[in-house]
Formats: structure tokens, C-alpha cells, sequence
């Protein structure tokens, strides 16, 4: 059995959907991280069957609008002296800024490079967003 001891302090990235962990993990940048990092894959989950969890043992900002695009549904638990102290579930992001391409080459955002790209969640099922200059539609 594999065991992954318990972080002090830091934050536990928890009930990714398998397969995302690692994508989050890329996001996020902890391939360089100058602290323990935890990758964990297709974990028993009682909730989910299977889940992924990333186990950081430093305190950082994480992006959770970015997260929310990636693992909507995981939960972000911040612990200090081996305490969990506030737990956030990011969900899908009403509005993203930035995170999405526009696939539209007719779009300003294609045209001109430095346009910030904006899209606006339309539906929350097929996790279909719009973008805000051209209403090209992406699923994330």
C-alpha cells in the first residue's frame, strides 16, 4: 500500500476527476516546486470511485478560476498546524478572463494579440462558455 504522510501545513488539492490531476498539477507549476509535492492517481475515492489528490506543503495563491475550468467539482482544503482551516470548492467560473482561446481566426482576440480573450459560462451542463467579442462557443 502506498502511504503519503499527512502535510502541517500547506494545501490539499482533493476529489480531482481522474486524469486531471496532472493537468492541474502542469497548471499550476509544482513541477518546479522548491518544497514537497504529492501527486496522487486514481485514488479509492468512496465519492467518486476513483479521484486524484495533489498534497502541497507550502502555502501558495492558487488560481482558482483556473481550477474551476480544470477540476470543477474538487475542493481546495488550506491546513495550518495540521488543521484544515477554510476549505473552497471552485466550481465553474461565471466569468473567464484570459484562460480560454478563441478558435475563431475572424475573432479580435486572433487579430490583434494583445486582446485579452474573455468568455462568459452560457451553460453549466455542457460546461459550454461564449467568447465576448466574436460568441464563439467552447466546451472546457
Amino acid at each position: 500500500m502506498l502511504r503519503v504522510d499527512r502535510i502541517t501545513d500547506g494545501i490539499v488539492i482533493d476529489h480531482i476527476q481522474t486524469g486531471r490531476g496532472l493537468k492541474v498539477f502542469e497548471r499550476l507549476g509544482l513541477r518546479k516546486a522548491g518544497y514537497p509535492v504529492a501527486l496522487l492517481m486514481n485514488v479509492a475515492s468512496s465519492k467518486m470511485g476513483r479521484k486524484d489528490i495533489i498534497k502541497i506543503s507550502d502555502t501558495l495563491d492558487i488560481d482558482l478560476t483556473m481550477l474551476g475550468l480544470l477540476a470543477p467539482d474538487a475542493t481546495v482544503d488550506y491546513i495550518e498546524d495540521g488543521a484544515v482551516t477554510r476549505k473552497v470548492t471552485p466550481g465553474l467560473p461565471e466569468r473567464v478572463v484570459g484562460l480560454i482561446e478563441c478558435k475563431n481566426p475572424r475573432c479580435i482576440v486572433a487579430v490583434e494579440r494583445q486582446v485579452t480573450s474573455v468568455f462568459t459560462l452560457v451553460d453549466r451542463e455542457a460546461k459550454e462558455y461564449e467568447c465576448a467579442y466574436c460568441g464563439e462557443r467552447v466546451r472546457v
